[in-house]
């Protein structure tokens, strides 16, 4: 594997870890240099840019816990990377599943779904240049979600 497909798998994993821990802060700073869509091609209301956009995102969307974490893993898979090192740019595709356990719900699957991204370099790192996020199925979001 080469040395930017490394760093881009870290980062679509860095996500899923930081939003795990409840550091939304962390979470807004991969987005930087980017944007969250939670809809594919929708309307402005439905895209996130740059670390102050997705940082109120995950804030008006995401219940945490006493613990400040939202009680979830968000576990990434299938990741397929496709990069062009002369342009500095890539983009991939990968599936999540996002479980969740709760005092009051027991360990279970709530959504899955999957991810199409893009990313770009600068200044020799790799970041976000867009995530757009898909739901494929949706268990009970009660829980994770505050709407």
């Amino acid at each position: 594997m080469s040395e930017s497909a490394i760093e881009i798998t870290n980062l679509i994993y860095t996500y899923a870890e930081l939003l795990d821990a409840g550091d939304l802060d962390g979470v807004a700073g991969l987005f930087a240099h980017g944007r969250i869509c939670g809809v594919e091609n929708g309307p402005p209301e439905t895209v996130f840019t740059g670390s102050d956009g997705v940082r109120r995102m995950y804030e008006m969307a995401t219940r945490l816990y006493d613990d400040g974490t939202p009680k979830t893993r968000h576990n990434t898979s299938n990741v397929q990377l496709h990069i062009d090192e002369a342009q500095g740019t890539a983009r991939s595709s990968s599936y999540y599943c996002v479980t969740q356990a709760t005092p009051e719900l027991p360990l279970q699957v709530i959504v899955t779904g999957h991810y199409k991204d893009t990313f770009h370099r600068l200044d020799g790192a790799w970041w976000f240049d867009t995530r757009t996020m898909f739901v494929d199925q949706v268990g009970d979001v009660s829980h994770h979600l505050k709407f």
